[in-house]
């Protein structure tokens, strides 16, 4: 495999010793960058860095000036529901006329709606769309993801999706992470306790006979699946090595972070409606608070209270949640910005949580999310800029210039 060098680079950020897996709290306000440095990839890991002024000495095949550009290590997008078969510009335009999430999933839209599209749409045709996606996402600087499944509903469309997005892991170079999430909404003409048991006895035990998912999903939130039946999926999966991430809080103060803390979840994703009880529940755990500023942003929801988690000293991750009825873009420098102008983070913050907490959040953390020796070497170079605060500065504005993933030019 080829070698890469780029040189003169205004500010390679995110530099971190090896042993430094998440950050949290005051730490999370503190990003090392290398001023006028270099950044030697090698055989697909990050080889060596440094100040331009060590003058390094190294010649590679590849050789990049990045003059008044600044490197940061690839984004790591940690909740997204990629694979899905049409879009619901439609149900935006009723949001828009003032209709409600439950008012629209009442009339047949929201995710029963995209599984009923799904069931209708071949799996080349899921595939085609769904790299698409992924190639979009490659572009905007995200070079590993996670990918739900949900919006199959049945044991069936669920595999495929789940099949669909291993598949986008072996044919692009993003590195992926697969969630079940059968759990996400119950389809028409069957009950409840039923379809939890189709979940559980069913869905569960084919999907891991298939080894299609590291993890396990459910979205708790009132009308959609309570902290009991949440419990009850997520133990079932975890006997099948299905770790939980929970859809936690996101129209009402659900229970979800509490019984994601119960079941030594990796996350608790959305937070829009948190208060003290849930904080503190947190404070006791290793459960990684994830925001999704796109969905509150696209819903008109309340914001994370980022501020108060930060100030209790836990770490926070921010993911893109890129999926059609709620968040439609997986654009990562948007997050940041969002999260920046709507829930008062500082960039450092934001970044910090867009890259080092999101690979915690998906068990990458020894791989992923920062410049470190033997890391993979996923990096992008952004435009000109004067500084990082830039990046959130100028949101929706084209920041992310050079891909860089396992070594190579995209």
């Amino acid at each position: 495999m080829a070698d890469l060098l780029i040189r003169n680079i205004k500010g390679l950020v995110q530099v971190r010793e090896a042993g430094i897996y998440r950050v949290a709290g005051k730490a999370m306000s503190e990003l090392p960058v290398i001023e006028h440095a270099y950044l030697y990839l090698k055989d697909g890991l990050i080889h060596a860095y440094g100040s331009m002024n060590e003058d390094p000495g190294i010649h590679a095949a590849e050789e990049i000036d990045a003059t008044g550009r600044f490197v940061f290590p690839s984004f790591v997008d940690s909740h997204t529901h990629l694979v899905f078969a049409a879009s619901r510009e439609e149900e935006f335009v009723m949001k828009i006329k003032g209709a409600s999430y439950a008012e629209i999933a009442a009339k047949g839209g929201g995710i029963v709606n995209s599984a009923r599209k799904l069931q209708q749409t071949s799996d080349d045709e899921l595939f085609e769309r769904a790299m698409l996606r992924a190639h979009e996402i490659i572009a905007t600087g995200t070079g590993a993801v996670e990918i739900k499944s949900g919006y199959g509903l049945t044991t069936r469309d669920e595999l495929r999706m789940l099949r669909i997005a291993k598949r986008i892991g072996r044919e692009t170079p993003l590195t992926v992470k697969t969630t079940f999430l059968g759990a996400h909404a119950v389809p028409a003409g069957i009950a409840q306790p039923d379809y939890v048991k189709l979940v559980i006895d069913e869905m569960i035990p084919a999907i891991a006979a298939e080894n299609l998912a590291d993890y396990i999903d459910v979205f708790c939130e009132q009308g959609f699946f309570t902290v009991d039946e949440t419990e009850s999926i997520v133990e079932a999966g975890k006997r099948y090595g299905m770790r939980p991430r929970i859809h936690a809080n996101q129209l009402h103060r659900s229970g979800g972070v509490q019984v994601g803390v119960k079941t030594g979840a990796l996350s608790v994703d959305h937070l829009e409606n948190i208060g003290d009880e849930e904080i503190e529940a947190l404070k006791k755990s290793t459960v990684m608070p994830t925001a999704l500023p796109g969905a509150a942003f696209f819903l008109g929801l309340p914001f994370p209270p980022a501020r108060q988690l930060v100030e209790a000293g836990l770490p926070l991750a921010i993911a893109s949640d890129y999926n059609p009825g709620s968040a439609p873009s997986g654009n990562m420098p948007l997050m940041v910005a969002l999260a920046c102008i709507k829930m008062k983070m500082t960039p450092e913050e934001a970044i910090n949580a867009a890259t080092i907490n999101t690979a915690a959040a998906l068990e990458l953390e020894h791989t992923h999310g920062s410049i470190t020796l033997g890391k993979v070497a996923n990096v992008y170079i952004t435009a000109p800029m004067s500084n990082i605060a830039y990046m959130p500065y100028a949101f929706g504005s084209r920041v992310v210039d050079r891909v860089i993933l396992h070594g190579k030019s995209i």
